[in-house]
């Protein structure tokens, strides 16, 4: 049977989203994963992932070892983040919603933060770097004076149109996606042509240009940098997948997911051929502009815009959906334009005021070593569940409830907070991204940065080892149990509204702890 067949036709762009963060209704689920693969591609397909894409080179690698690195950072992040878009599916609602299967209804808050802090990392980008190149496009085109002022405009407007989308939701946000992705790949495509007179394939600065002195620090420094566009998608890939059917294959969501990601490639190389082309300039996006023939700078306004407005709307309405989930009296319209606003004004702030690389290098170092290890406990604990989760019980939370099969130990399953808080600790202690992170076991790998093994192994070896030690209650397993852990009998406590939740009451024998029960 077709899973779609009962589904309502989806909703017109036009009309405003409806739901925030309750389950989406089976008969509402009108999206498929080519809608997941369309939505990452045309969120990344900007100038923000274009700006990662450059700091390869900007840290000194030549062409190839710039290629390596950031094809290098695309696949690993694509691996870890593969898994983050089946629990849109089976839940109904988004990532840090149905993290509380694994952290608690409340212990979820963790999954809300970490998503407030990529969205703003990413929306800021999104309107820093697009605006700056419509400015740059309109200081060449039509001789305007660059000021700040100037530039204060551009990112108003930016940010007003990203927001008007956002409160509109995500089937306005899916056409402005549809439309990126098919025309921001043509324009960025075309710079083969516009730059194929001062493009070097052998551009290399020598080793005395290493950032950190040596080449595997470097390039390692790099791939994580790339990595990190990537894995700023797990906290939001199920704010789309929601919408996705439940029975859709698990392997079509996991290459939809990959496919997105390697397609992510173009906006990366393309930052990573024209930083080589301007390279030693001050201020890549001017410098840019100023490179372009006429009638690329004149498209470039067009990739700038287009951009800036989808990387923006991604990031932000995933947060606004998210932070009404946390304040359950905000509608996710007016979460949205709260978040916009406080994301604006951190905008104006951070690029008039702080280093743009500096701040940018050290918002994709905290997402990359504290989102890893939180994404890897969110799949391990999808693997043992078997992807069972129930809908009704993510929602207690939401819903000023109590109890639940995720309530566990007053709303926290400490066992995946356990797992989480060392490994992001240990993390952010080997890590190097100068100049604002850097830990002090940096140069415990002679300065090659570990922090991203570390944390993700840290929180693997400690999430099944604490499954082992303390067993998660056996009505949180589908019927035919977990996979590899044991489970500790019991029955799940009632959800009631307010007051505090009546405690599991134990049920027969505990099973054997070596029982492994598979599909």
């Amino acid at each position: 049977m077709n899973p779609s067949a009962s589904v309502r036709g989806a909703p017109k762009a036009t009309e405003i989203e409806r739901h925030g963060i309750d389950t989406i209704p089976d008969d509402e689920r009108h999206s498929g994963v080519f809608d997941l693969f369309r939505i990452q591609f045309g969120g990344a397909n900007t100038f923000a992932t274009v700006i990662l894409g450059t700091f390869p080179v900007l840290l000194g690698l030549s062409w190839w070892q710039a290629v390596a690195a950031t094809v290098t950072g695309v696949v690993v992040g694509a691996v870890i983040l593969m898994p983050m878009g089946l629990f849109g599916p089976r839940t109904g609602t988004n990532n840090a919603v149905s993290s509380g299967a694994h952290f608690g209804v409340r212990g979820r808050i963790l999954g809300s933060f970490l998503s407030l802090l990529t969205a703003i990392a990413f929306y800021s980008i999104s309107v820093w770097v697009s605006g700056d190149a419509l400015v740059g496009a309109m200081v060449r085109i039509f001789g305007a004076s660059d000021s700040d002022l100037l530039r204060g405009l551009i990112y108003a407007v930016l940010g007003a149109a990203v927001i008007v989308v956002v409160v509109y939701g995500y089937q306005f946000m899916l056409q402005v996606n549809k439309v990126v992705v098919i025309g921001n790949t043509v324009l960025m495509l075309l710079a083969v042509v516009a730059y194929a007179n001062v493009f070097d394939a052998g551009y290399d600065p020598g080793p005395q240009a290493y950032a950190l002195g040596a080449f595997w620090p470097t390039f390692v420094l790099s791939a994580l940098i790339v990595m990190g566009n990537p894995i700023s998608f797990g906290a939001f890939l199920g704010d789309w997948s929601r919408y996705i059917p439940a029975a859709t294959p698990v392997r079509s969501l996991l290459l939809a997911t990959v496919f997105a990601q390697l397609a992510t490639l173009v906006p990366f190389l393309f930052g990573v051929a024209t930083a080589t082309v301007v390279a030693g300039e001050a201020d890549y996006v001017f410098a840019l502009v100023e490179a372009s023939p006429l009638w690329y700078a004149i498209l470039l306004m067009v990739v700038a815009f287009l951009g800036g407005l989808s990387t923006g709307v991604t990031s932000l309405y995933g947060t606004g959906l998210d932070f009404s989930s946390v304040f359950p009296r905000f509608s996710r319209v007016q979460a949205s334009l709260f978040i916009g606003t406080f994301a604006f004004t951190f905008i104006l702030v951070g690029r008039l005021v702080f280093d743009l690389i500096a701040s940018v290098n050290a918002f994709v170092g905290a997402i990359v070593i504290c989102t890893t290890p939180w994404m890897i406990i969110m799949s391990i604990g999808f693997f043992l569940r078997r992807g069972y989760y129930r809908r009704d019980d993510v929602q207690v939370f939401n819903r000023g409830q109590t109890g639940g099969a995720y309530w566990f130990s007053d709303g926290l399953n400490w066992r995946g907070l356990a797992a989480w808080i060392p490994s992001a600790i240990l993390g952010l202690l080997f890590a190097n991204y100068p100049p604002l992170i850097q830990g002090p076991f940096r140069h415990a790998a002679g300065g090659v940065d570990i922090s991203l093994p570390v944390a993700i192994g840290t929180a693997a070896v400690l999430y099944l080892l604490l499954q082992w030690l303390w067993p998660e209650p056996s009505y949180v397993y589908p019927a035919g149990g977990p996979r590899l852990v044991p489970a500790t009998p019991g029955q799940t406590p009632p959800a009631v509204q307010g007051g505090r939740a009546p405690a599991p009451v134990a049920a027969g024998p505990k099973p054997s702890a070596h029982t492994d029960i598979r599909e």
